[in-house]
């Protein structure tokens, strides 16, 4: 994983130390002494995270985090305070300015880079939501993200093995949620998913019952997958907390629970499921139409060509790698010259239905015209390229294409070309030449096959 942190503190020494651990990680780091150069620092540079201290002079860490998110242009940039206050009051008052998190000196190494990590990775999926709705904006089609998020009371469910803790929470939260309780964790990820929750809170206090296992089944269900998940664990279990960032779950407390904390925290995790939601929503359903293929419901060229754009110069801007690939049915006229157009437009169906299963969730699978279709991969070097690009081949030819009950089943294959960003950038119409001339090669060399074009 790499992302560009920011570190924000006057005095040399802590940010050195923030810099060679974050460093050691191969993360790429800026630096800024005081905040009117870091506010500047992230209106003119591309910033994925800030590590930002609360005690400087001239204007404060908590005024630095409500400006930052006042600005368009960086509010959805996460924020983690650093700092030697450790009252429940200051945390609040981070937190109620905008602060994703709140650390405080000296910083647990393990619990710091966890942290980092697990924002990195939200804020790598909410980039991707902006950078497709920039896309539809691009091409003539309002997104209408404007309107106000709402502030009325989140719907929370509440996994706690205790009667008491239970009444506390749901007190607490009483200002802002509607709460549902449940001591049964299984019962409660069946619950979860069929119901519109907006944040899950679970508390670790079950004497028979491992909950991370319930963090990380919420993370892998489909309907879940995107939903905030708070955990509330013993205070010093910090090896339970790192488990728990690294596989997804999105906020924690430790016990004792202070009520202003749980309340603060749980408003901002429901204000972001609430943001992102409407940011998947609006994309889905303005560019459906204009940018979606008829047959196999994959992007079309259109938003392909819009697309890549955005992609390639956020790569670049960025410094990042990205491969994309191009496949094509081989002896796909054959299939329409023995079984007719009908069976050929079920194989190209199916043969999305294969692509969309077999690339990553970050990736973008179009159709490109006929029975050719391209990926793009953010963030991916040619080597990974190459071993998704396999995957794909393998998921094609596997398993024989049966269109209908009863039907015989058609033995297909692909061919496909892979083209990796050149460093000092490509434009789209090269870097999709190169891909398609991988791709030549590979029906030239015998077909069924992946071939990754000449750095």
């Amino acid at each position: 994983m790499t992302a560009r942190i920011l570190v924000v503190d006057d005095i040399p020494a802590n940010v050195k130390l923030l810099e060679a651990r974050l460093l050691a990680e191969y993360f790429d780091v800026l630096t800024a002494d005081n905040g009117y150069d870091a506010l500047a620092i992230c209106e003119r540079t591309q910033v994925d995270l800030i590590l930002l201290d609360v005690m400087m002079p001239g204007i404060d860490g908590f005024e630095v985090c409500e400006r930052l998110k006042e600005n368009p242009r960086t509010a959805h940039i996460p924020v983690v305070m650093v700092t030697a206050l450790d009252q429940p009051s200051d945390r609040v008052r981070g937190l109620k300015a905008g602060a994703d998190d709140f650390l405080t000196k000296p910083v647990n190494d393990l619990q710091l880079m966890s942290r980092v990590k697990s924002l990195v990775r939200l804020k790598t999926l909410t980039d991707e939501l902006r950078v497709r709705a920039a896309t539809a904006e691009a091409i003539g089609v309002e997104t209408g993200l404007g309107a106000a998020i709402g502030d009325e009371p989140g719907a929370v469910l509440l996994v706690d093995g205790r009667a008491s803790s239970q009444e506390r929470i749901v007190r607490a939260l009483k200002p802002i949620a509607d709460v549902t309780c449940m001591s049964d964790p299984q019962a409660a990820l069946f619950d979860a998913a069929e119901h519109p929750f907006e944040l899950v809170i679970v508390n670790a206090n079950f004497s028979d019952f491992d909950p991370l296992r319930l963090c990380s089944q919420l993370r892998s269900l489909e309907r879940t997958r995107f939903l905030p998940i708070l955990l509330i664990a013993e205070q010093g279990d910090d090896d339970m907390i790192v488990r728990a960032l690294d596989l997804g779950v999105t906020d924690y407390l430790m016990r004792p629970v202070d009520a202003n904390e749980l309340l603060a925290r749980s408003l901002t995790q429901i204000r972001r499921k609430r943001y992102n939601d409407r940011l998947r929503a609006s994309v889905k359903q303005t560019i459906e139409l204009a940018v979606t293929d008829g047959l196999t419901g994959l992007h079309n060229r259109r938003y392909l060509d819009s697309h890549l754009k955005l992609l390639i110069d956020r790569s670049v801007a960025r410094g990042r790698q990205m491969s994309i690939c191009m496949t094509d049915i081989d002896r796909f006229k054959l299939i329409n010259d023995t079984y007719g157009h009908d069976v050929g437009d079920a194989v190209l169906r199916e043969f999305a239905n294969r692509l969309r299963t077999a690339v990553r969730g970050a990736d973008l699978a179009c159709r490109y015209g006929g029975e050719e279709f391209v990926l793009l991969m953010p963030d991916t070097s040619a080597e990974t390229a190459a071993a998704v690009a396999e995957r794909l081949r393998i998921t094609i030819e596997e398993e024989p294409f049966r269109l209908s009950a009863g039907g015989v089943p058609l033995k297909v294959t692909a061919s496909i070309g892979i083209a990796s960003l050149l460093p000092q950038g490509d434009a789209p119409d090269t870097l999709l030449k190169r891909a398609d001339n991988a791709l030549y090669e590979a029906k030239r060399a015998g077909r069924n096959r992946v071939v990754a074009a000449a750095a």
